[in-house]
This record gives C-alpha cells, structure tokens and sequence, in this order.
C-alpha cells in the first residue's frame, strides 16, 4: 500500500511539473501555439500535450486563440496574474517609499509583459523638478533602465527576440553584438542606466529582479538630467541596498 501510495505521489508531481512546463511555453510565445508546436517546445509527446491542455481549458487556464493560431492562456491564469500583481505592489510599495526617502527622487515599480515594460506602482520624488509616469503605462525594453534590467536577466535567444522586434516595430538600426555586450555588463554589475535615451532630459537607474510566479519585475529611479551626476552615487548605493531588501523579501533563491 505505501509503494502504491509513494508512486501515485510521484505521478501527481510529474502532472504538475508537465503543466507547468506548458503553462510556461505558452506564457513565452507572442502568439498561439499548435499542440504539436507544444509538444516540440517542451519535449513531451503530442498526445501528453493534448491531454493535459484539455484539462487545462476545461478549469479556464488554457484558450483557443481567437485569431485561430493554436492555444493561449486562459482568463483564469489573468486572473491569478492580477492577485500576483496586488501581492507584488503591496510587498514592494514600503521599498519604493524607502528608496524615494533615501534618495528624495521618484521610485517605480514595473513588471515585463509581453514586449513591454508596464508601470505598477510609483513613489514620486520629493523635488520640485521630478519625473511622474502614470500606473498602467507602457514603455519599451531597449531604451530604458528597467527595460534594460530585464532583458539581462533572460535568456540570450529570448532577449534578442525582442529586441529585434523592438527595433523593427520602431524602425530602429542597431548593433546587436555591442547591445548585447552591454546587457553583459547589466547583468555583472546588477544595474541598468537609461542616459537620456528614452527620454531627452530624464537619466534612471535600475535593476531586475523576479517575483514567486517568475515575472520579471524592475525597480528603478528615473533622475532629471541636470542633477543626475551629482546625485547618481547616492542613488546606485540606494539601489543596491533595495536589491537585498528584494532578495529578502522574495526568498533567496530568486537569482
């Protein structure tokens, strides 16, 4: 009875690694996916695919695309990415106020989504001259900081993905070797910079960090450019020590 009870055990936990595996694959393509374009993506056999993914739409976790391109999430995984997004403001709100004491500059909070960074949550600065985004706004990878941050923290295949599709959407040349080298750098230092290039006038600095469910999330701290030299030293320090705070406070294993 125990062997029987032990090797049920094992096949439960081999489900739930397997959908896992899927959710994950669907979560990282652009658009619909096939069950056998599944099946190649995650190394199972397409009737393994089929099976799970049928449980799946029947709890609401899974779709069929509506432009007919395969399977997508489901509206109950947004809804659980909506309860993860309420979480993940709520723990990180008392770091933004500490940053933004720390520093007197305003401190975000956004989340990679898609092709973009989504902004969450916002501590303005306490100086009359300060930088303001609105929560739900929509920003690019390649220019800014906490764009930057996350592509470093993903794999090279994906990064390079969006970024080409990034400069293709905006009509951008650029040299992938040397963007590249720089996200390097990002990921030996832990901090991103955005030197007035998203915006003329405003430098930030950032870092990437995930969250439980293993979104990419960035903290970062934009600077109007006339000031930003002379407080840039304060702010990385600032940072740095949020980035502990984050490792805390979302386990250390989060890498």
């Amino acid at each position: 009875m125990a062997e029987k009870t032990e090797k049920n055990d094992r096949s439960g936990i081999q489900v739930i690694s397997r959908v896992a595996i899927i959710l994950r694959a669907l979560k990282d393509s652009d658009a619909g996916m096939s069950l056998g374009q599944i099946a190649e993506s995650v190394g199972l056999p397409r009737s393994t695919v089929q099976r799970i993914t049928g449980a799946l739409a029947s709890e609401g976790f899974v779709m069929s695309d509506p432009r007919g391109r395969g399977l997508r999430l489901g509206p109950e995984i947004n809804s659980l990415a909506e309860a993860t997004q309420l979480n993940i403001v709520e723990s990180c709100r008392l770091l933004l106020t500490e940053l933004t004491q720390a520093t007197g500059e305003t401190a975000d909070l956004s989340v990679l989504r898609g092709s973009s960074m989504i902004f969450l949550d916002q501590v303005p600065g306490t100086h009359r001259l300060r930088t303001v985004s609105s929560v739900g706004e929509a920003f690019p990878l390649t220019t800014t900081a906490n764009g930057r941050a996350c592509l470093a923290r993903l794999p090279i295949a994906k990064a390079k993905k969006l970024i080409k599709a990034e400069w293709n959407r905006l009509r951008t040349d650029g040299d992938m070797s040397e963007y590249l080298s720089n996200l390097e750098t990002i990921r030996d230092s832990g901090l991103a910079y955005d030197l007035n290039e998203h915006t003329t006038g405003i430098c930030a600095v950032g870092f990437a960090f995930r969250d439980w469910s293993g979104d990419f999330h960035a903290i970062s701290v934009p600077v109007p450019s006339t000031r930003f030299e002379e407080v840039r030293p304060s702010v990385e320090k600032a940072l740095i020590k949020t980035v502990e705070h984050v490792r805390t406070a979302m386990g250390r294993g989060e890498g």
